[in-house]
């Protein structure tokens, strides 16, 4: 079965998009650059899915850019990951605020520094009315945090009453999640050649299509993209679709943009 543009646009496209951004180091390493250098390349690759994602009408994308296991990670990687973080978000946030992108941060910002959890507050003040791509940036996240979380959250509501412990069913503990009042997950993408999800949205993935690429993070571009939609498209609805289809689909949005 062929399919237009319009056809794959309407029916086929996932609405939630989560991508694990693995690669950096090995990227670096294999031009005999330090890691960091790896991580800074990786923003161009943010810049691009959330492009990407932009142009399709994907209505949210995740990426995890930093896990609560990521802080027995060398010393200076970790304060180079704080950095670059910082700057992103002093640099980036008004052009996605243009843009019409709202961001989101989920984990536990806590164990950032100070300065950090403040541009990570201005920049939900900034964005948070917009009505275009959410972007949802997990920092210091966890998917086994996100579980205890919501299921404390729970039993909190139980301690004082508002809640019976019967009342403590799956829909309860959805609705405690991250991103509750977005749509459920689609894809999880996984770049770097690894086939585990880490520790990354457990819970929002039960359903999920799980796409791994060996593509590092830094050279995951559009074409990349392009072909983990076309793997979901084929998966999802029972019928082929190719990646050049799913470049159809921006350059017909360019032209209409």
């Amino acid at each position: 079965m062929v399919l237009n543009a319009d056809a794959i646009s309407q029916q086929s496209l996932p609405k939630h998009v989560a991508i694990i951004m693995d690669g950096n180091g090995r990227w670096a390493q294999a031009r005999k650059r330090p890691r960091a250098y790896g991580h800074k390349k990786g923003v161009d690759s943010v810049r691009s899915a959330v492009q990407f994602c932009s142009k399709l009408g994907i209505e949210s994308l995740t990426l995890f850019a930093f896990s609560s296991e990521n802080w027995r990670r060398p010393e200076d990687e970790v304060s180079t990951l704080m950095e670059l973080f910082l700057f992103v978000l002093s640099k980036e946030v008004k052009k996605l605020h243009k843009n019409n992108v709202k961001l989101n941060i989920i984990g536990d910002i806590s164990r950032f520094p100070s300065s950090l959890q403040d541009k990570v507050h201005d920049a939900h003040a900034l964005t948070c009315k917009n009505t275009g791509l959410q972007l949802n940036i997990a920092a210091n996240y966890g998917g086994r945090w996100d579980i205890i979380n919501a299921a404390q959250t729970l039993a909190e509501k139980v301690k004082v009453g508002e809640l019976q412990v019967t009342d403590i069913t799956e829909e309860a503990l959805t609705n405690n999640m991250s991103m509750a009042d977005q749509s459920p997950l689609d894809l999880l993408i996984r770049t770097g050649g690894d086939y585990r999800i880490s520790n990354f949205l457990l819970w929002q993935a039960a359903y999920a299509e799980l796409y791994f690429t060996e593509t590092l993070w830094p050279d995951f571009n559009e074409e990349a993209f392009s072909e983990a939609i076309a793997c979901y498209i084929s998966r999802e609805r029972r019928f082929g679709c190719t990646g050049e289809q799913i470049k159809q689909l921006l350059a017909e949005s360019n032209t209409t943009s």
